[in-house]
């Protein structure tokens, strides 16, 4: 019989947490180690190892697994949405804009007498609402119309004018009606609004769309009326979400897409080195089952 001087291994087999799995505990003492206890503590390493090299891939396999099938989950718009043709709901979420402080408005004002008027003529830029609420009409002087609809600041101005024109027709437009549309989407911008009706989805289509790494969950809307802003979340996913009160956007509204972690990965180096570092250990795994065979 052979025998070794070095500090012998005692080896103690329990069974392990997972299936088919061996935890081998190591107690070093020093005295003498024979062949065959060599030859043991080397199958139970080459077993251990097997068992690290089936632990990491199958972690690398579950995450991936999970990441790929948990985030699609949350891709798809306006889920579980009852299609019914037939029967439409109606539209009961949809207020007129109402003209706010710094508003630039258009007005033109035709007539029978030559006195009418428009924006075309000395004032190219407009008639911006000042801090009262008020513009300054030519002939009727400072008028009120914060608070107002578009259509309302006709009638009152048309009103207002009947003494001095014959039969006037006034038409306003907010000149300035623009959105704004930013975080992770194809095309963050400030986009102007040429007509008063304008709904999230479209904004989010004239900004290119939701980028795939984007939280379709918690898409936050910014208004601002009468001094005062709010901040309110909104859910794309949702079957609701057509019926939400702040579906139709405002003059001056801020649309804010948040990235999920997907995209600080693209960026971040630590979570490359996650990845990377998994595929490492199971490659370290993989070689060191072939050395000891």
């Amino acid at each position: 019989m052979l025998f070794f001087k070095y500090r012998r291994v005692v080896l103690q087999k329990n069974r392990g947490p997972f299936i088919g799995s061996t935890v081998i505990q190591l107690k070093l003492l020093t005295q003498q180690v024979t062949v065959s206890e060599v030859a043991e503590l080397c199958a139970l390493t080459k077993k251990l190892m097997k068992n690290i090299h089936l632990l990491l891939v199958c972690v690398l396999c579950s995450t991936l697994l999970c990441v790929s099938c948990g985030s699609y989950k949350n891709v798809p718009y306006f889920q579980k949405l009852a299609f019914n043709a037939e029967n439409p709901e109606p539209i009961d979420n949809f207020s007129p804009i109402t003209i706010q402080s710094s508003d630039i408005l258009s007005v033109s004002v035709s007539s029978l007498n030559p006195l009418a008027f428009n924006d075309s003529t000395g004032r190219v830029s407009g008639y911006l609402v000042n801090e009262k609420g008020e513009i300054r009409v030519p002939v009727m002087g400072p008028v009120k119309v914060t608070g107002l609809t578009v259509s309302q600041a006709e009638a009152k101005i048309q009103k207002g004018l009947t003494p001095f024109l014959k039969n006037p027709d006034v038409v306003i437009r907010i000149k300035n009606f623009k959105i704004s549309v930013l975080g992770d989407v194809a095309k963050p911008n400030v986009y102007p609004v040429l007509g008063e009706k304008i709904s999230v989805t479209e904004a989010l289509s004239m900004a290119g769309d939701l980028n795939i790494t984007a939280k379709r969950k918690n898409i936050l809307l910014v208004r601002e009326v009468d001094g005062k802003r709010a901040y309110v979340p909104l859910d794309i996913t949702s079957p609701d979400f057509f019926r939400s009160p702040y579906y139709y956007m405002k003059n001056n509204d801020i649309l804010y897409v948040e990235p999920d972690k997907t995209k600080y990965a693209t960026v971040d180096g630590s979570y490359r080195t996650y990845g990377l570092v998994l595929s490492g250990l199971s490659i370290v795994a993989i070689i060191l089952t072939s050395l000891i065979r």
